[in-house]
């Protein structure tokens, strides 16, 4: 098949989950034979050559706007694609939803990826919140079909709308790796430090940890990996902190994460919004014993190889830390109990084989043939 992948930066990743799952999915989809274009933003992507890891890239122009820069370039991306041999486009994100209707003008199937719920992020304003719900309904019929990465999230679309997704998870590393040039740049040991990874912004309770971890008794570091474009005053108050154990590394991408994931002590995933979260199954893919909040999404995707934090007490978080940090060995029973659950669940072979199965369905040219 020819694919064509949208509504993401674009890869190599640089930024966040959509970007580190096409980067894992797309590679193998041309491994099984298929042709996969990816459409990247020209001024996030800096990356000259037309092909990637024998994937095809195509950047053009947005517009870097907070509220303008995914839709518009989704919007030029279809508009491009409408001239385009395509069997199937893939889309993610559902504030592109508006856009599927464009390849489908021609007879090409679009699937969409709706992620999570988006209105719920305390970083969009009531504008923003309104596009996502809009959004959510336009993605019930613009799309050839919709697929999302949690069972909450297809529960939610099938419960709202009564409208059927195709249930597919994100998928997961499955060892850890050796090298340690990103620890020693920041003074830290293999075992030292506990890692906390997302963007920076409200809902992912990045304070909750700080605060929490201010009052931990222990020697050990809390590495913040994250940033934000769009959350600077919120940053800067979460670097007030007088804490001299706590390291803020800004965006940290390719060997340097994984280095991070590699030899953290344990793993705090404390995001309250949206649907499978991508560094959770990192986290778990690279065998850390895992600290999460407890929502329905991490129950989903963790189940008993976790273990939860309350939603609203920091005092419970503050104990689980403090637990973790006095008791190595809960943590490595937590540790075996994690990698057995993504070497069952969730490796990138076989997202990809469901994701593959999902295209072959609605290519109509291979039907026809």
């Amino acid at each position: 098949m020819k694919i064509a992948i949208m509504g993401i930066r674009g890869i190599p990743a640089n930024y966040g989950g959509f970007e580190t799952f096409i980067e894992e999915m797309a590679p193998r989809l041309v491994r099984h034979g298929h042709e996969v274009t990816v459409y990247g933003r020209s001024n996030i992507i800096e990356y000259d050559n037309p092909i990637y890891r024998d994937v095809r890239i195509k950047l053009l122009p947005t517009i870097s706007h907070k509220y303008l820069d995914t839709v518009v370039h989704t919007l030029i991306c279809t508009l491009y694609s409408f001239f385009q041999k395509y069997d199937i486009v893939f889309i993610c994100n559902s504030a592109n939803a508006l856009f599927c209707f464009i390849p489908r003008l021609t007879g090409k199937p679009v699937i969409l990826n709706v992620d999570g719920l988006e209105w719920k992020r305390q970083k969009w304003n009531w504008a923003g919140k309104a596009f996502y719900k809009v959004s959510e309904v336009l993605a019930t019929f613009l799309p050839t079909a919709i697929v999302s990465d949690a069972r909450e999230v297809q529960r939610y679309y099938k419960k709202k709308f009564n409208k059927r997704s195709f249930y597919i998870p994100y998928g997961a590393p499955e060892e850890k790796i050796a090298s340690r040039n990103i620890l020693d740049c920041h003074g830290l040991k293999p075992g030292d430090y506990i890692l906390y990874v997302s963007r920076l912004e409200p809902e992912n309770n990045a304070h909750r940890v700080i605060k929490a971890f201010e009052k931990v008794n222990t020697n050990k570091k809390l590495v913040m990996v994250g940033d934000a474009p769009y959350s600077k005053a919120y940053i800067a108050d979460l670097k007030r902190t007088r804490d001299p154990r706590i390291i803020f590394t800004g965006y940290v991408f390719g060997q340097g994460y994984k280095e991070f994931q590699s030899h953290a002590y344990f793993y705090i995933q404390a995001t309250e919004v949206g649907g499978t979260h991508p560094a959770l199954l990192e986290g778990m893919g690279y065998g850390n014993c895992i600290l999460a909040n407890d929502v329905p999404e991490h129950r989903e995707v963790l189940q008993d190889a976790g273990i939860y934090f309350s939603r609203v007490s920091n005092d419970d978080l503050r104990k689980k830390i403090q637990k973790l940090c006095d008791d190595p060995g809960l943590v490595n029973l937590f540790e075996n109990k994690v990698i057995t659950r993504v070497h069952r669940r969730f490796t990138w072979d076989q997202v990809t084989k469901d994701y593959e199965k999902l295209f072959i369905k609605f290519d109509k040219n291979r039907v026809q043939k």
